[in-house]
Parts: structure tokens; sequence; C-alpha cells
């Protein structure tokens, strides 16, 4: 008697994981800014100083104008100084090494003292042409992504130089320093590729036909990936990627995003939205 009971109720259990299967990864709009920002390219979390950074183009992405600036925001989205350091061009990626914001902008990497909010150097990249992401790697080393030309450089010592490039690569763009390697995402073909130690470049995804930005690490081997035309996607450890959120319709960009893993916010730069947008991620 029991043996055909259980194996209905083995059945009938089967039969609704299938029909209602596990949750999947989703975001849930938590808030959003005023639109006071000037075609935002990014924000970086500083969790030391409880604060945001915030790139702003506030032009062209290519021109170079001396209308960007930098601004700062509490995690909470309050405006602490929305034109906190200015004099930059078109600024977009951005990574902190101690006291010291290093910001991607056009052919050079400009150094900002955080406590003083000035710039305090000017790193040239030699013969780049639009420098997009940066990431801070180990022994402080900073590395950043030409979209113009397909490189990497490393910065060391106030200096840059070549560190790595291919021809897999059509116009690389985000970058995240990870245990496993530099993560990069190319904006051109929509992969997501991880370059290892000894300089071996690995297809990990197929994430989208392009459009690929920024890079954020959200568990083992899992990450999400912004697209620039307004695509979120999440990467799993197998390297499939599942959208999240769609925000082409509403003509609301997804740039350069940061994750904050304790309250779980992925912070969304909306480029021509003006805005920042931060959503709830749930695995």
């Amino acid at each position: 008697m029991n043996r055909p009971v259980s194996f209905l109720l083995f059945s009938g259990l089967l039969l609704l994981f299938l029909v209602f299967p596990a949750a999947a990864q989703k975001l849930t709009l938590a808030w959003q800014t005023d639109t006071v920002f000037r075609v935002p390219e990014s924000v970086l979390i500083d969790p030391s100083r409880k604060v945001c950074y915030v790139s702003n183009i506030d032009g062209a992405a290519g021109e170079k104008d001396g209308k960007g600036f930098i601004s700062k925001i509490s995690p909470e989205g309050k405006i602490l100084s929305l034109q906190w350091v200015t004099g930059l061009d078109a600024p977009k990626g951005m990574g902190l090494v101690g006291p010291h914001l290093y910001v991607a902008d056009l052919f050079q990497v400009v150094v900002i003292d955080v406590a003083a909010g000035k710039i305090v150097r000017r790193i040239d990249v030699p013969d780049s042409k639009f420098l997009n992401d940066i990431t801070v790697g180990k022994g402080n080393a900073v590395y950043v992504s030409d979209s113009g030309t397909g490189r990497i450089h490393v910065i060391r010592d106030n200096k840059a130089t070549l560190y790595f490039e291919s021809p897999l690569f059509q116009r690389i763009n985000g970058l995240l320093a990870h245990p496993a390697g530099i993560y990069v995402a190319d904006v051109g073909n929509g992969v997501l590729y991880c370059l290892k130690e000894g300089k071996e470049l690995v297809k990990i995804s197929d994430v989208a036909t392009g459009g690929n930005d920024g890079i954020v690490p959200v568990g083992n081997q899992e990450f999400i990936v912004s697209c620039w035309p307004g695509e979120v996607y999440f990467v799993d450890a197998q390297g499939k990627s599942h959208p999240m959120l769609d925000t082409r319709e509403q003509k609301l960009n997804c740039a350069d995003v940061d994750y904050d893993p304790t309250r779980k916010w992925l912070y969304i730069p909306t480029f021509f939205g003006n805005r920042i947008m931060t959503y709830t991620f749930q695995k």
C-alpha cells in the first residue's frame, strides 16, 4: 500500500517541479536618482569611504572637450557633490588604489587624490584611441582597456605599457581582475573572455549579440554583465547567459555597473538616461 502512494507522491512533486521550476535570477528596482547626471558612464563603489563615484562624459564619448567630471554620491543615491572633480574630457571606467582614484579618459588615465578631490597626475597611454574601462589587479597594477585598438595596457609606477592584444578582440570594453585571471567583455562580438595569468585567452560565454559593457562577480565563477543598449545578463558557472533586464524600449542604457554584495545592489548608470538606477539582485 505504501509503495504506490510514495510513487504517486514523488511523481506529483516531480511534475510540480517541472511545471514550476526554481526561481530564476532576477533584478528588482530598489531606487533611482533624479536625472541630474550628464551622460553617466560608470559607477564605482568605495566601501572604505562609504561613497560611490560616478563618471560623467557630459558630451560625446570620444570628444576631448574638458567638460567631463566625476560625481560623488552616497551608497543610497544622495548627491554629495555633483561636480566633485572637473576638468576631464570623456571619463569612463574607474579603479581605486589606496588614496587614489584612477579614471580612463580617452587617451590618458587621470589620477585623483580622493581626500583632496583634485587631479594629481595624468598618465599618457601610448597609441591609445578610446580608453574605456579600468580594473585593479595583483600588486595594485592598474589595467585599462582600449576599445579603439583592442589592447589592454597596464600601469605600474605611473607608467603605461602594453599588456595584451588579440585578433579575437573586436572592441573590448569591461575589465575585471579576478583570481582566475582578467575577465574581458567585448562590446563588438558579445563575448566574455578570461585572460589567464599566463596570458592564455579563454572564451567564457557568448553573453549577447553585442554591447557588452561592465562585469561584476556575484558568486563562484558567476557574473553579471551589462550591455550598453539596455540589457543585463547573469552568466552562470557553466558560461550560460541568462537575461535579467531589458530597458531598451524605455531608452535607458546599461553602462558600466558595480555591485554591492552586502546589500545585493547593482548600480546601473543609464548613460543618455542621466540617472543611476539601482536594482536588488536575487539568485
